[in-house]
């Protein structure tokens, strides 16, 4: 019984934080959604790319149940990184609408599978794990990939939260440069008090 519960509680977090990763495309152009927008390049179509492969791997080869489409190995060396951001000829659409595939795929893996169910990752130190291992790995990785969404798509426009009916309130500039100043000025004056 409470096997049953654990599973659905971390599948529905899952399922919920994958559309929150969506959310943060929309309603913005091209550009913004594939520009660079941190040194290292993170973007917010790459990161719903990447999230895409990750979790076709974590409930596909992992549990021998592939994933139905090619995609690159995760040890193909050359491909490193390239999963981080969308090239010139992959389309949002293409790029969303795959997820969604890996969506339909992982969420059969789960509902099919039970919580203990033995997989494999040889790129884990400890390769041998249970869909439970693997489903708090893939709610963690998703949910830190939704928070650096959080903050591209703040840089962006101001938009954060997790879906449109609960995002901030929006507030004019005046009022976030009075609150960065106000943490600013906290930020001096505990230096200052060292």
């Amino acid at each position: 019984m409470i096997d049953d519960f654990v599973k659905e509680y971390l599948h529905s977090d899952l399922r919920e934080i994958r559309e929150t990763m969506l959310w943060k495309l929309d309603g913005l152009g091209e550009y913004d959604i594939r520009r660079p927008l941190t040194s290292t390049g993170t973007n917010l179509l790459g990161l719903v790319k990447h999230l895409s492969l990750s979790e076709s791997r974590y409930f596909g080869e992992v549990f021998d149940r592939p994933f139905p489409e090619p995609l690159p190995r995760w040890d193909d060396i050359g491909k490193r990184g390239t999963d981080m951001w969308a090239t010139e000829h992959e389309t949002r659409e293409e790029i969303v609408a795959r997820y969604r595939r890996v969506w339909e795929h992982s969420d059969t893996t789960i509902t099919t599978l039970a919580i203990d169910s033995p997989g494999h990752v040889p790129w884990w130190p400890r390769p041998n794990v249970m869909l439970f291992n693997v489903l708090v790995h893939m709610l963690t990785e998703t949910s830190r990939h939704a928070g650096h969404a959080d903050i591209l798509r703040e840089k962006l426009d101001g938009a954060t939260g997790t879906a449109a009916g609960y995002t901030n309130p929006r507030r004019d500039s005046a009022f976030w440069e009075a609150r960065r100043a106000e943490i600013e000025r906290a930020a001096k004056a505990a230096i200052e008090r060292r």
